[in-house]
Order: structure tokens, then sequence, then C-alpha cells
């Protein structure tokens, strides 16, 4: 027998077996493709409602805690991290207030809602504008008063914002009947592009203050306002001037209005995460186990549960890979002029670091003491809470935000920190 003859004899079971492998493994992958719906459509960068329901987006069902806070209460302020979904949960009240039942079919709040009454709503969004002077500023809620003033037809004779505002809100109860819906987004995006501007950040507190101070002297003529943004500013005395403003950010029984948790996660995404565990050679709790690391881990109150990031979660779904999503959009400026101006030693942010509860009421912006920024921006978030001695433990919330800010401050700052040396000696 010719060695050839003997290779061919000697290699053709090896051959033939693999090929049925190859054949086998093939055919349990395109199984396994073909029983996920493709057509499932992840919402990516959609932060209206109305889209996301009408278009067949998946969505978290929310709408039971948004149903408890529209009619527990009145007047709300909530502070979540960016990209967290705030326009969103904004942009469901709009819907609800506005009576689209048929938008909200199958959901929690088929339970509770009987009536679905229509109210007037102004919804002002500041988020995706650059305030770079206080002209900047005033045209932009100037352009929002006066689709306002058109819709309902307002003939306001004052000169100023606040005025006219007021007037536009009357007009709507007159109109309608009906108290007035006022939903804010990121009002603090115009303080936080200031931050270290005094003199553009005094104007723009000046603007504010009084264009937000109708909302106390129109309160008989409103429903329901909520103002959504990362800080919450102390001297801009709009929450001084509205006391009766409900402050939910650290509620415990809101703690889930924003964000996903580990229970809707499985609920809303189950083929989401088997395609995820295909392509990462993982099992079913595997995946979950390593997203709940990845992405999980925000707490924004003591013993709350742990919240998802919506927009690294979303991403990680449509990439198909445990990337740090949210980082990449960009540690936002305001943060970043923080760190050149502190001394504090950013060291002690990797083992954690122990405050009281009076951290999370000082909402002034100080350099030498970023702990309150860094929390309210979703850069650390509770990871304990001793009850005697009323002291909170903030850490980074997981992997994502921790390896991700870690690598941000070695390139940041490495030598005047000494963090690349601090990591070095194995800390």
């Amino acid at each position: 027998m010719s060695f050839c003859v003997f290779l061919c004899t000697f290699l053709s079971p090896i051959i033939n077996n693999y090929a049925y492998f190859c054949f086998y493994y093939q055919t349990l992958v395109i199984m396994d493709i073909s029983a996920i719906d493709l057509t499932r459509k992840l919402p990516i960068g959609i932060q209206t409602f109305e889209r996301i329901r009408k278009e067949g987006y998946l969505y978290v069902d929310k709408s039971a805690l948004m149903w408890q806070i529209a009619n527990t209460g009145s007047v709300y302020f909530l502070s979540r991290p960016r990209r967290f979904g705030k326009s969103l949960l904004l942009s469901t009240f709009e819907s609800y207030f506005q009576g689209r039942k048929d938008l909200f079919e199958g959901l929690a709040i088929e339970k509770w809602e009987k009536e679905w009454n229509t109210y007037p709503v102004l919804h002002l969004d500041l988020n995706a504008e650059k305030y770079d002077s206080a002209e900047r500023l005033v045209d932009i809620i100037d352009r929002q008063l006066r689709k306002w003033e058109t819709f309902y037809s307002s003939n306001s004779t004052s000169e100023t914002l606040s005025g006219r505002f007021m007037d536009v809100i009357h007009r709507a109860y007159e109109q309608t009947g009906r108290g007035v819906v006022i939903l804010i987004d990121e009002y603090d995006k115009p303080l936080l592009q200031t931050m270290f501007n005094e003199p553009l950040a005094e104007e723009y507190r000046n603007i504010l203050k009084a264009f937000y101070a109708v909302l106390k002297s129109s309160d008989r003529y409103l429903r329901f306002v909520l103002l959504t943004g990362v800080t919450k500013f102390s001297h801009v005395s709009i929450f001084s001037d509205l006391n009766q403003l409900n402050d939910i950010s650290m509620d415990m029984r809101y703690s889930a209005v924003c964000g996903i948790t580990e229970e809707e996660l499985v609920a809303t995404f189950t083929p989401e995460i088997k395609q995820m565990s295909l392509s990462n050679n993982l099992s079913f709790e595997e995946t979950v186990a390593y997203m709940k690391a990845q992405y999980d881990g925000y707490h924004f109150s003591a013993n709350s549960p742990g919240m998802f990031n919506p927009f690294s979660v979303l991403n990680s779904f449509y990439k198909q890979q445990f990337e740090n999503y949210w980082f990449q959009t960009g540690t936002p400026t305001f943060l970043v002029e923080l760190l050149k101006r502190s001394d504090y030693d950013l060291r002690e942010l990797i083992d954690g670091v122990e405050t009281s509860s009076d951290i999370f009421m000082q909402y002034r912006v100080e350099a030498n003491n970023p702990i309150p920024v860094f929390y309210q921006s979703g850069y650390l978030t509770i990871k304990g809470y001793e009850s005697r001695l009323n002291m909170y433990l903030l850490k980074f919330p997981n992997n994502e935000v921790e390896y991700a800010f870690l690598r941000f401050l070695v390139q940041f700052n490495a030598e005047t920190r000494n963090i690349g040396e601090y990591l070095v000696r194995g800390n």
C-alpha cells in the first residue's frame, strides 16, 4: 500500500466526521437564528413614545409607575444620568395627558386609567441645543413660546419671557377648561454648559429663575408639572420658590421609572438575550450575568433594585458585543472642566467613597468636592447604606463605568493625579 493510499484511508473517516460536524453545527446555528424573530425592533435613539408604539419598537412598560406619579401628586422634579430614558419618560407623560389611549393598549396602565381625559400640554425640550450666549437661550425659549402662542391663540402683550409664559398657560386653561401640563426636559442644560463661566451663568440663572417662577404663580391653572435634568442647582432658587415641588430623584417607589430592572430585561428581551448568548458562546444565564456586571448596578435610593443602563443594553443587543457604549458617547464637557479645576484625590473613587446623606442635597458645583456631580452624572451610585449612621457608600455602578472611567483618568491627567502609578502598584 502506497503512502498516499494509506494517508487517504487513514484520514477519510476523520474528514467525513469533520464534514458532518461542520454541517451539523451550521444546521444548529441556522436553526437557532431562524428561531429568532428578526422583525423585533430596538428603539435605539428613539425618544418619542408615540413612534415607539406606532412603529412596533420594543418598549419596557413603565406605564404603571407613570400613572402613579401622575395621579398621586402634581409638581415633580426627577434627576437621572444622561441617556437614561428621561426624554422618553416625558414623551410618555405627554401622550398620556393627551388622552392617547390607543398608544397604551396592552400596557399595565389599562388596569388603572379609565377616563383618558385630554389636557393641554406644554413640552419644553432644552436638551439638544448649544447655549453660548444669553441671546441664544432667550431665542430658544422665545421660539417655543411663539409655537404655543400660535396654537392657543394667545395674544400676549407682555414683553418678558415669563409674562408670555404665564399668559399662554392662562390661555390654554381658558380655551380647554382643563389644567395645563408642563413638561421640561433637561432644565439644567444651559447651566451645565456655563458652569465655569460665571458672568454668563449668572445671566442664565436670572433668565431661568424668572421663567420657572411662573410655575408657582400659575399653580391654580396647572394639572401636572415635571422637570427633569442631571443636576439640581440650588442657587437657581427655582426649588425654593416652588415649595410644592416634590423631588422624587431618590424616592424608592419610583427608582425604576427610568432604566431597566433585571426582571424587565429578561421579560422584554429574552429573544435578544438568546441571540447574544449564541453570538458570544455563552449560556442564557451566563449572558444575563455578564450584562448585569457590565451594565447593571445603578441604585437611586438606599434599598432600591439595581438598574441597567438602557442605552448600553440596547446597543449591546444591536451589535451583539459587550462594549462600553454609554461611556463612548463622551464625557460631559462640564465634568472635564470640573476635573481640570479639582484637587480632589480621584484615587479614592476606586475603592468607593463613604458620605452622609447631606451630599445628595449639596447641589452646588464645587471643584474640591466633585462627588455630588459624579453621583448625579451616573459615574458613582449607591452601593451601600448604614441606617444607624445615615452613611452611604458610593462606588462605580458597573464594569463599563469603572474600567472606562479609570482609562479616561489615566489619559486625562496621569502624571498629575499619579493614577497610572497607583494602578501599576496593583491597587
